[in-house]
Order: structure tokens, then C-alpha cells, then sequence
């Protein structure tokens, strides 16, 4: 594509610039010959007049006149040669070179008045032209291909990256990160391709809930049954029932394989980890976790859940994301400790924000480097929380250093794609209840 564009730049510039380049320069030259000739026949005319001036006082001009005139003006290597009728010649004292460019021109007294310049010095004017010309001409091919080679990259680079989206969701991350190009037609096969993930993602999630579900169901039922056939083997002696039992036992067990299966294909990262999490339920999971702890140090959590809807992301992920922060603000803040989340566009805001003395300047741009810690931890728990976060499509930030204020932005689902809407009501928290924080 990129040399597609090169090529086809060039071309065109290429094509602009000897269209009218070359009939420019070949009509610059045209003109700057007739400029010379025209020159010549008003030096001959100029000449003309003095030369009646002093034949009516019956005076012939003089050569040291003619060589002043001759030497004055342009071109400034003219030779000047006056024949009167009565045949006397009086010529300027320059050189008379032997193929030159000549005009001639009678005056009222009948004296012929030529005036003639050397053909190379023109030709070599007009040369220099010429190189001139060609030399801008080269300049804006030159131009033309860095032009062209910067405008294939603003091209290429979007459709590079609309590939790698491509790739991403097909790899099962439903929610590529896309930047816009600002080229119209490439930002709407992005949008169209951002557009195409939120509906995967509820498809995803209405087939993993379903699996989940279906499979959870059967394996309690499934396994009581198979109890049941066991005691009938142990109660009985006749060697057909047992031989029927023995192969109702098998059956089970290869029903019991299909539903370990499907539980299997359910949980795997396989065509995508992220789903569509409850908010209220992820809030709830973390309060239940954190809440005592928090009396314990004799300190307030609160929750505030703006938004109640569904945010896609790995549940483990999550959960693991949101335990870092608070546990941070429990370990290294002071004063209330709020868990907030807001929709704002696509994106989910999560905000973990407390009164302590928060982060000092010093170690703003190290906080999240894996290794580093300021009171004597692994140092690894913020720098896996911006992974986890990254892994999922979205971002986890500092956005504020004094108090300290943590921001996780994630991606939402359209209500039209909400599993509530696209799977029985219940998936979501049947889901959240079953997975636990990694």
C-alpha cells in the first residue's frame, strides 16, 4: 500500500511537473532569444538617431563614439558597424566575432546602422537557463517524492493498526484499542470495527454464560443420577441388570466428560477473557472483603456506584485491580477511603481516592515499575494492576498525587448489548458468585 502510494504521488507530480515544466522552459528560452533581438534593434535605432544628428551637419560619427555606445547596454559585447550611402564605414573598436546575431536598421539620412553580438554569449545565457530550469524542476520532483513518501506513511500507518485490530479480535480481545486517523474513510472502518467488538462481546458473553450456566446445572443432577445406578449395582446379583447398570454408569460418564467439557470451554481464555461484569456485584464482592479490615484500622469505605450498569473485562482482573488500590490506600493512606465509578462515554471510570499525604513527586514516575516500593512491600502489585488493566483494553493512571487518587477507565457495553438484556436476568451475578479474585 505504502509503495502503492509512493508510486502513484510521484507519478502524478512527476507527470504536473513536465507538462508544464518543460513547455515553460522551452518558451522562457523562446522569449529570452527574442528579448535579444529586440535589444539589438533598439541599440540599431538609438544609434540610428545620433547618427542623423551628426550627418546633418555633415559629420560622421566617430569610432570612439560607436565603441562607447557599443560597450554600453545591454548585450555588452556589441560590435556596431554604420555604412553611409555615399560608401563610407565607420565601425566601433570591439571585436567582431565571426557568428553572431545581427539587426540592422536604416536611418532618415540613409546610413545603415547594424549592430551584431557574439551567438555564444547568448547561447550560454540562455544555458544557464536552461540548467536553472531544470535545476527547479528537479527540486520538485525531489519535493514531490518526500511529499509523497510522508503522505504514504499518514495513509499506511492507520490501515497498519486497523490490522492489528483486526488481528486483536480475532484473537478474542473484544475491545482493540483504536486511535482515530483523521482520514474519513479509515476512522469509519475503525468505528465500524470498535462497533463490531461491543457486538461480539455480547455474544461472547451470551454464549459463555450460557455454557457456564448449562454446564452447572447438569453436574448436580448428573452426579446424584450416578449415585443412584452405583446402589442399584450393590443391591442386585443378576448379572443382565448389572450389565445394564454398567453401561448406564458409562453413559454417565461420558456425559459427565461432555459437561466437564463445557465447563472447560466456558473458562478458557480462548476466543476472549473479557465479559460483561456487574459493577454493583464487583463493588459488592470488594466491600465484603474490605470492610472489616477497614474497622479494624478504624477507617471509612465507601462505595458509590453511579453507574450500574455492565463493564467488560476479566473478572479476575477486576477484582485483582480494585483489591491492589484499596489495600494500597489501607496500608500506605489515611482518612476515608471512596470506591466510586462513573460511565463517561465508552468507558467506565473507577476512582480509589483517600485523604492521606499521597504521592510524592519524586516517585510519580516510578509508582508503577515493577520492583519499586516505598514501605517495604514486593513492589509488584500496582505494576500487575496496570497490566491486568492494559491487558483488558483499558488504562490505570495516577490522576491525582496529593491525596492520592487512583483511576481505572475500562469499556462498557450499549444496553442493547448488556447481558441483561441478551441472556436471562441472574447471568451476571451467577457468574461474579462463581469466580473469585486471582
Amino acid at each position: 500500500m505504502r509503495r502503492r502510494a509512493i508510486v502513484m504521488t510521484t507519478t502524478a507530480v512527476a507527470v504536473a511537473v513536465f507538462i508544464l515544466g518543460i513547455p515553460g522552459m522551452m518558451f522562457a528560452v523562446s522569449l529570452a532569444w527574442q528579448q535579444t533581438q529586440t535589444e539589438l534593434a533598439d541599440r540599431a535605432s538609438a544609434v540610428a538617431t545620433i547618427v542623423d544628428r551628426f550627418a546633418a551637419e555633415d559629420i560622421y560619427v566617430g569610432e570612439t563614439l560607436l565603441t562607447r555606445l557599443a560597450e554600453s547596454g545591454s548585450p555588452d559585447r556589441a560590435h556596431i558597424e554604420v555604412n553611409y550611402p555615399d560608401g563610407n564605414k565607420t565601425a566601433s573598436l570591439t571585436d567582431q566575432a565571426e557568428n553572431v546575431i545581427e539587426e540592422s536598421v536604416v536611418s532618415a539620412s540613409g546610413a545603415l546602422v547594424t549592430v551584431s553580438t557574439p551567438r555564444a554569449d547568448v547561447v550560454a545565457r540562455l544555458g544557464l537557463m536552461v540548467v536553472g530550469a531544470l535545476g527547479l524542476i528537479a527540486t520538485a520532483l525531489l519535493v514531490g517524492v518526500l511529499v509523497a513518501m510522508r503522505q504514504s506513511r499518514r495513509i499506511s500507518a492507520p490501515l497498519i493498526y486497523l490490522a492489528a485490530a483486526a488481528e486483536q479480535l480475532g484473537a478474542g480481545r473484544v475491545r482493540p484499542q483504536v486511535k482515530n486517523s483523521g482520514i474519513e474513510e479509515i476512522d469509519l472502518i475503525s468505528d465500524e470495527i470498535a462497533r463490531s467488538a461491543d457486538r461480539m462481546a455480547g455474544r461472547l458473553a451470551k454464549e459463555r454464560q450460557f455454557a457456564a450456566d448449562a454446564a452447572h446445572q447438569l453436574r448436580t443432577p448428573l452426579t446424584a443420577l450416578s449415585m443412584r445406578i452405583e446402589e442399584i449395582e450393590y443391591l442386585t446379583d443378576d448379572e443382565e441388570i448389572i450389565e445394564e447398570v454398567n453401561k448406564a454408569l458409562e453413559q454417565s460418564d461420558r456425559l459427565g466428560g461432555v459437561v466437564a467439557e463445557l465447563m472447560g470451554t466456558s473458562q478458557s481464555a480462548s476466543g476472549g477473557t473479557t465479559e460483561a461484569i456487574s459493577v454493583k456485584r464487583a463493588f459488592q464482592r470488594q466491600k465484603d472483603e474490605w470492610t472489616k479490615p477497614f474497622e479494624r484500622a478504624g477507617r471509612p469505605l465507601t462505595f458509590n456506584a453511579e453507574f450500574d450498569g455492565a463493564v467488560l473485562a476479566t473478572p479476575g482482573s477486576l477484582s485483582q485491580i480494585l483489591a491492589t488500590l484499596i489495600e494500597n490506600s489501607l496500608k500506605y493512606g489515611e482518612g476515608e477511603t471512596s470506591i466510586s465509578a462513573s460511565h463517561s462515554g465508552k468507558s467506565i471510570i473507577f476512582k480509589v481516592r483517600d485523604e492521606g499525604e499521597g504521592v510524592s513527586i519524586d516517585d510519580e514516575d516510578e509508582i508503577f515499575e515493577k520492583g519499586y516500593s516505598t514501605g517495604g512491600s514486593t513492589g509488584i502489585g500496582l505494576a500487575v494492576a496496570k497490566e491486568l488493566a492494559e491487558a483488558d483494553g483499558g488504562r490505570l493512571d495516577l490522576t491525582n498525587k496529593m491525596p492520592a487518587e487512583f483511576t481505572l477507565a475500562l469499556s462498557t457495553l450499549p444496553k442493547a448489548l448488556d447481558p441483561d438484556y441478551v441472556v436471562p436476568q441472574g447471568a451476571i451475578v451467577t457468574l461474579g458468585a462463581r469466580r473469585g479474585r486471582r
